[in-house]
């Protein structure tokens, strides 16, 4: 089941757009709070995401292009502004497509099925894990925070993967260990607390001090 993230200002629209899909089999969340439309992106992690252009705060523009920082999840412009312009500068924003309002449904969910079919018939989405505003990109293997985004190596990238997917909870040493090195090689346990070192240095380079949290003696947990 494909999900949908409707950044949708008009609610009739919005109500009118969700009933429609449910009804194709698309599991649709709309956007709650648009001032941070990043974070429902996130919290969704959606297959496509349909943008109006006029929206409170930040246009469409503007989050698309907040969102292709992060994921090259495919954005269905949706406006009644068509002309020309507004057309190509949706596409130079990074938008795969346009529909111009007052829309028909069918022709909306026909567009929608396309861009579906070019973004994901070779190659899998590009998800994000997202923790108290932290992003973690899993498609570049880089982390987000306020604007400021660090490339991380392999290990760095390994290691906040299983604590991201653990969020809340603390993830022992020896699992963490598991992830970063072949179980037959012998991994000396030190070599793990000089990763954790530069990982915590790499995040204190975009202002994340203290994000990785040491439970002693059993192992280590994110925290904000």
């Amino acid at each position: 089941m494909y999900r949908i993230l409707l950044v949708e200002d008009d609610v009739i629209i919005a109500k009118q757009v969700s009933k429609y899909l449910e009804k194709w089999g698309y599991e649709v969340e709309t956007v709650s709070e648009f001032s941070n439309v990043l974070s429902d992106f996130t919290r969704c992690n959606p297959h496509l995401v349909l943008m109006d252009i006029g929206l409170p705060y930040y246009n469409g523009y503007y989050w698309c292009g907040e969102i292709r920082k992060i994921s090259q999840v495919p954005i269905l412009f949706l406006s009644s502004a068509s002309d020309n312009m507004n057309i190509i500068m949706a596409v130079n924003m990074g938008g795969d497509d346009f529909v111009a309002k007052p829309f028909d449904l069918e022709v909306l969910v026909a567009k929608m099925q396309a861009v579906l079919r070019r973004a994901y018939s070779f190659q899998e989405q590009a998800s994000v894990l997202e923790y108290h505003g932290v992003i973690l990109n899993m498609a570049d293997m880089s982390l987000l925070y306020e604007g400021e985004k660090v490339e991380l190596s392999k290990n760095e990238f390994r290691t906040l993967q299983v604590l991201f997917e653990n969020a809340g909870n603390t993830v022992m040493r020896e699992d963490i260990m598991k992830r970063l090195w072949d179980n037959e090689c012998f991994v000396d346990d030190n070599t793990l607390t000089v990763n954790i070192n530069r990982l915590r240095k790499s995040l204190e380079s975009i202002g994340l001090h203290d994000f990785v949290k040491t439970k002693k003696g059993v192992g280590y947990q994110l925290y904000r």
